[in-house]
This record gives structure tokens, C-alpha cells and sequence, in this order.
């Protein structure tokens, strides 16, 4: 039953990410006017609106992300790239606007130290397929505002899920509630108790959401489109996203649910399935690096009631 509905929304995943993208072909980039003509689909297809003389610059990047993302498709990858909202994008500028901010690292819990006691109950065993949005824990998740305070600000969404996890009740919280709650235990400031290895890391996310940084500027993160990512990508850790859930594809590599921010049109309907358990200590794309998330460990205080 889980591996059919895990099959399923594979499905759901991959069809709409074939409705947000367009195809492309070996004819499509074959000449200029071949890949002009690609181009002013893509911008039809995404609603791009470009003033003449942007279009001329922006066309040569567009062509080289068109031949790029053909190419990669055309290797042995357990993913796919496509041309999303992004194509015509250069790196440097996809980096600065989508992916440009420099992570302080954080004093952690080693995974060699026991996590027992840092959930209310430990409730999940580390199964091969979990996702905590499909248990009630779904959320709405926000592109930050330039992240600031980036991980706090992601902890504010997990928040209201460990809340839902623990009390049956989804709340949303704001950043600065979360920051005044606790100050000591904790580390409120810096965005609750964090892990630094992958097998700390799953023991976190079977039972509740977990934020976490990860390099996310790589030309094939940029356009990510579907499967298990396994691309280049190193430990600069620039970009803050949200681990929902973990699994096994048919093929037997190991997986992380990632939900980006950056729209649905993007990957799998917003998210990157990102291959788990690497040999590297830090993960992924150091996904493993800067782990965090927030305990709950008190009932949530009345409501009372006014009386006019």
C-alpha cells in the first residue's frame, strides 16, 4: 500500500512537471532560428515578458542553458533537467537572487550523541518511507525575504508542524514568537537544536520536518526537473529548504523529500527528491551540515475566551 502511494505521487509529481516545462529535442537546438523559435515558446510558456534589447542579451544565455540541459538529459542520470521559469538565467544571477546567502555554522549535536530526550516521544522507527505532509504536518512554505535570518525563519514553518505532530493542532507561528520561546536549551536565536550527519538526520525527520541548508547554485539544481538528484554540487552552503520525508526508489537509492521555495513550477512540484546516505559525513550538497529543528516539549496554553 505505501509503495503504491509512494508510486502515485511520483506520477502526480512527474506529470506536472512535464505541464510546467517544455520539451526539448536534438531538431529544437539544432540551428539559431531553430532555438529562437524555442525561446519565444519558453517565453510564452512561462508568461516572460523581455524588452527587445533584453532579449537579444538574454538569448545567449537562454541557448547555452538549452544546450546544457539537452546534453545532461541525454547521460545515464537517475534525474532529469529541464527549462523551467529559469532558462534564461545566467548562473551568477541565478545564484545572487535565488541562492545567495552565505550560511554561519552553528554549534551541533554529533550523530554519535543520543538524540533521546529531544522529541516528546519517540514515536517513529526510521521505515523506508515516511512523509510527514501526507500525516496531516502540510504547511504553506514561503520563499524567505532574502533570508534573513534564514534558518530561523525556516524553523517558524516547523514550528506549527511539530505542533501539529504533537497536539493534533496546525498552528502558525511567527519568527519572532519562536525566537522569544526559549533562549537557553535550545538556542532560539539560532534556530533550535541541530544534527550534523546523516544518520542523526533520520532519526530527526521520522518524526517531525527538519530544515536545513544545502549548496543549491549548481547549474543542475537550477534546472532540477524530476527523479533522484545526484548531481555536482559542494559544502557552500547557500540556500535554506525544508526536509519532509525520506524513501527508496524502485531501483533501490536511498532518498530525502525536499520542499524548495521557489514554486511549483520548479522540480517535482516544488520539490527535489536528493539522494540520501553518500559516504561524505555532511551529505548532499552538505545537506547534513546545518540540520535544525524545533522541540516541543509543553501543551499548547488556553485560549481565553472574552467576555463583552
Amino acid at each position: 500500500m505505501r509503495r503504491a502511494f509512494l508510486f502515485a505521487a511520483v506520477l502526480v509529481a512527474l506529470a506536472f512537471a512535464m505541464a510546467t516545462s517544455i520539451p526539448i529535442t536534438g531538431d529544437d537546438i539544432a540551428s539559431e532560428e531553430k532555438l529562437w523559435d524555442l525561446y519565444e515558446r519558453w517565453q510564452s510558456h512561462h508568461g516572460v515578458s523581455r524588452s527587445v534589447d533584453e532579449k537579444r542579451i538574454r538569448f545567449d544565455i537562454f541557448k547555452e542553458n538549452a544546450q546544457y540541459v539537452f546534453a545532461s538529459n541525454k547521460k545515464a542520470k537517475p534525474y532529469k533537467l529541464s527549462l523551467n521559469k529559469f532558462g534564461d538565467m545566467a548562473r551568477e544571477e541565478f545564484k545572487r537572487t535565488y541562492a545567495g546567502t552565505r550560511i554561519r555554522r552553528r554549534s551541533t549535536l554529533r550523530g554519535s550523541a543520543s538524540l533521546k530526550g529531544c522529541f516528546l516521544q519517540e514515536r517513529h522507527q526510521c521505515n523506508s518511507y515516511r512523509r510527514l505532509e501526507a500525516e496531516g504536518c502540510r504547511h504553506r512554505y514561503q520563499r524567505p525575504r532574502q533570508m534573513r535570518k534564514l534558518l530561523g525563519l525556516l524553523d517558524r514553518g516547523f514550528g506549527g508542524g511539530i505542533n501539529q505532530i504533537r497536539t493534533n493542532e496546525l498552528i502558525s507561528l511567527s519568527e519572532q514568537q519562536l525566537v522569544d520561546c526559549d533562549t537557553n536549551t535550545n538556542k532560539g536565536c539560532d534556530g533550535g537544536r541541530s544534527v550534523n550527519d546523516e544518520d542523526a538526520l533520520l532519526r530527526a525527520v521520522a518524526n517531525q520536518p527538519v530544515s536545513v541548508a544545502i549548496e543549491a547554485s549548481g547549474q543542475d539544481f537550477q534546472f532540477y526537473s524530476e527523479g533522484v538528484f545526484t548531481g555536482s554540487c559542494g559544502t557552500e552552503l547557500d540556500h535554506g529548504v525544508a526536509i519532509v520525508g525520506y524513501g527508496t526508489s524502485e531501483d533501490g537509492m536511498k532518498y530525502w523529500i525536499v520542499k524548495n521555495s521557489w514554486g511549483p513550477e520548479w522540480g517535482e512540484e516544488g520539490y527535489v527528491r536528493m539522494q540520501r546516505g553518500i559516504s561524505a559525513r555532511e551529505g548532499l550538497c552538505g545537506i547534513a551540515m546545518e540540520a535544525s529543528y524545533p522541540l516541543k516539549t509543553s501543551p499548547n496554553p488556553v485560549q481565553k475566551k472574552l467576555h463583552l
